[in-house]
């Protein structure tokens, strides 16, 4: 018999409109405002833009089989839904786990960028010496700020999922507007010759950028992970998931051609906020300021659509009693997963802890996640199309043997480049140590779980 507790559902109220903000506001954060320079000094303005197409490719084909396997298992845990099903519970909950580690990874990112784009608006944070990090100086308002801002997006996320869509729905408007005015006032008034050099240290160059892709693109999958809550028909579900995709490929390749064609190489090198500072040349220290602002308010899309999708990953796991019981609860009035919610927030507080070095850090970590997550989903879309022909597929891929494939080889050769003798490598100690961190976590609730009672 179900209790009580078991019995509150999640409700159904997000449409098209709010799950493709949620996906798209995911996927753009604020790594478009901060990160545009390490790019283009990285691979060159075209050499970026090539590793976003490539990567943006193999983030397509990999959302396809997300597309179908969302309209086929709507259900929340998305990655866990599929892999359970496919590959059984040992693998479910690898992938499942190396996928929160993604989201976990952009809520810290997130916790760490909110300080550093206030810094930007607001001189003068930097007050009360804590420590030093990798060359970096921490600061108590700056730890502070961040931890803030992680304890009222954790609010808001435990109050519902009405309020977090209304949220997002609006400021991605605004991101929008913003981003469209800066890259067409970049293609009116910057200079070519900017651009070069075109391609900065060949494949090399290019692998540091798509050592990064993944956890750029990642976003797309928050719509799975939501499924019983989206009010669409299956197989439109499948439809939005990729259009959300498509877009994220389109926005990060014109912020890089925007930023490029106004910012030289000197500029570049001394900038921390890149795109916003090429606003300023374009429009004026408003336009700089506006950019900013937009900046922030992709820190708040990102920030809440992976609050939303790691509670459901944690969610799902639970609910499969493959962690502790408590984090498959849902509030009764709020009906969210508040304590998974709550989770994650705490564990987002540590990012700030650490400074601006922690940035990278938690890209490329929270990349190695991903990636392994990607992979699983592809073998798992595979078994069940060799498996389960009859299962019903709203949002059906052709050429789904070709299509599942290629997802897996790609995400295989993109988990590649994060290995020891790549040129994008993880760094030891730092991102290792946070991998390391995490698995021991993963471990440690997989053995506090209730397990199974014997039949």
């Amino acid at each position: 018999m179900e209790t009580d507790k078991q019995a509150v559902s999640f409700l159904r109220v997000l449409g098209r409109r709010e799950v493709l903000a949620l996906a798209f506001g995911a996927m753009i954060g604020w790594s478009w405002v901060v990160l545009s320079s390490t790019w283009i000094t990285s691979a060159g303005t075209l050499g970026a833009i090539l590793a976003f197409l490539l990567g943006g490719t193999a983030m397509l084909l990999i959302g396809l089989t997300y597309a179908e396997l969302a309209s086929a298992l709507p259900f929340a845990g998305g990655e866990h839904v599929y892999s359970d099903r496919a590959l059984g519970p040992g693998a479910s909950f690898i992938c499942t786990w190396a996928i929160v580690l993604g989201y976990v990874s952009v809520a810290t990112f997130e916790a760490v960028a909110l300080p550093t784009v206030l810094d930007s608006l607001v001189p003068g944070l930097d007050k009360g010496f804590l420590w030093q990090v990798a060359g970096w100086d921490v600061y108590l308002s700056w730890v502070l700020t961040g931890v803030a801002g992680a304890i009222v997006m954790t609010l808001i996320n435990v109050r519902g999922v009405r309020m977090a869509a209304l949220i997002q729905s609006v400021v991605v408007l605004a991101i929008l507007v913003v981003g469209v005015l800066f890259v067409t006032g970049a293609v009116v008034t910057g200079d070519l010759a900017n651009l070069q050099p075109y391609l900065r240290d060949g494949i090399g160059g290019v692998s540091l950028v798509l050592v990064m892709v993944p956890f750029m693109f990642v976003g797309f999958d928050t719509i799975p992970q939501a499924a019983e809550e989206i009010d669409l028909p299956f197989r439109e579900i499948g439809k939005v998931l990729m259009v959300s995709v498509a877009m994220a490929i389109a926005w990060y390749s014109l912020i890089v051609l925007g930023v490029g064609l106004v910012m030289d190489p000197v500029s570049l090198a001394d900038t921390t906020v890149a795109t916003a500072d090429a606003s300023a040349r374009v429009y004026g220290e408003t336009g700089g300021t506006i950019l900013l602002v937009a900046g922030l308010a992709g820190i708040i899309t990102s920030w809440n659509a992976f609050i939303l999708g790691g509670s459901r990953a944690l969610y799902a796991l639970a609910r499969a009693q493959l962690l502790p019981g408590w984090l498959g609860e849902l509030h009764p009035r709020y009906h969210t997963p508040h304590k998974a919610v709550i989770l994650i927030g705490v564990l987002s507080i540590i990012g700030p802890f650490f400074g601006r070095p922690a940035l990278v850090w938690v890209v490329d970590a929270g990349g190695l996640g991903i990636v392994i997550a990607y992979a699983l989903v592809a073998t798992s879309f595979l078994v069940l199309r060799r498996r389960e022909p009859e299962l019903a597929r709203p949002y059906r891929v052709p050429l789904g043997g070709v299509v599942g494939t290629l997802a897996l080889l790609l995400s295989v050769g993109l988990g590649l480049l994060y290995l020891p003798g790549s040129p994008a490598a993880l760094v030891w100690p730092q991102e290792w140590a946070i991998v390391l961190a995490w698995t021991l976590l993963g471990a440690a609730l997989y053995g506090l779980r209730r397990k199974p009672a014997a039949e």
